[in-house]
């Protein structure tokens, strides 16, 4: 980019791509919407477009090939930081700038499970936690994207989950007429993924990633013996029968529930 070099490199990692961008878009510029998803770790891990925003409503301000340009008024520092060395937008108003992102600036609008998982990401990583980003979009009034935000921070249809395997159970405890968990629980000296309290049943969903080493499954059963000692009814499910035997899920639900509430 015009006016910024790499020294000692040829090649630019993404990290060196966003801070070009922002160095050659002037003074109190910071990286925003897609761009500042990706440095955050809360959005796609592919090649994104460069964008930065830029203060003041008026002019068009300075042009760089290749970086989309935002300009927005009352961008003030508690908008901004750092991370990674590079000037950015903080991950409420990213979330916000997102969420606002239509199909023709965009190219691609964000589709509401994106949206989520970009959510869930932001609370998980300990960026921001959906009660204190439902208080902070007070701040941002009418911005494109609240609305949106909004809806999806409903507390009758929103669910924390920590994986996309998490998110593919939800359903499925639906259809097999169970109620919304409560979720992220602490339950027995362990958290807990789903929660029915009515019923005292929890539900464990292992993923491939966390739940393979010997470690981890001696660690499991202590869990599922010290709800079961406290009068709990644990269930776990796989990955592999989640994603790919949704009806034995289902049935198993059905069952166990039929019994927990006759019982």
């Amino acid at each position: 980019m015009r006016g910024v070099y790499a020294v000692g490199r040829p090649e630019l990692t993404p990290l060196g791509r966003w801070m070009a961008a922002v160095l050659a878009s002037g003074r109190d510029a910071a990286l925003s919407h897609r761009s500042a998803a990706a440095l955050w770790g809360i959005g796609s891990r592919g090649t994104v477009a460069l964008e930065v925003t830029v203060p003041g409503s008026s002019g068009r301000g300075r042009e760089v090939p290749g970086v989309r340009t935002h300009r927005r008024t009352g961008l003030g520092q508690r908008d901004l930081t750092r991370c990674k060395g590079i000037p950015v937008t903080r991950p409420v108003l990213t979330l916000v700038d997102i969420a606002g992102l239509s199909q023709r600036e965009s190219g691609m609008a964000l589709g509401h499970a994106d949206l989520e998982r970009a959510v869930n990401e932001a609370d998980r990583l300990d960026l921001v936690d959906p009660e204190t980003l439902r208080g902070e979009l007070e701040r941002y009034g009418g911005r494109r994207g609240v609305a949106r935000l909004r809806e999806l921070l409903d507390r009758r249809t929103f669910r924390l989950t920590d994986s996309e395997l998490e998110r593919l159970f939800l359903p499925l405890a639906s259809q097999a007429g169970l109620s919304a968990p409560l979720t992220r629980q602490r339950l027995n000296g362990f958290r807990v993924d789903f929660f029915w309290p009515r019923l005292r049943l929890v539900v464990e969903t292992d993923g491939l990633r966390y739940h393979r080493t010997p470690a981890q499954q001696a660690r499991d059963r202590l869990r599922d013996q010290a709800h079961l000692a406290a009068g709990f009814t644990p269930l776990r499910f796989t990955h592999a029968q989640v994603r790919y035997e949704p009806e034995y899920v289902r049935a198993t639900l059905r069952k166990v529930t039929r019994r927990l509430a006759n019982g």
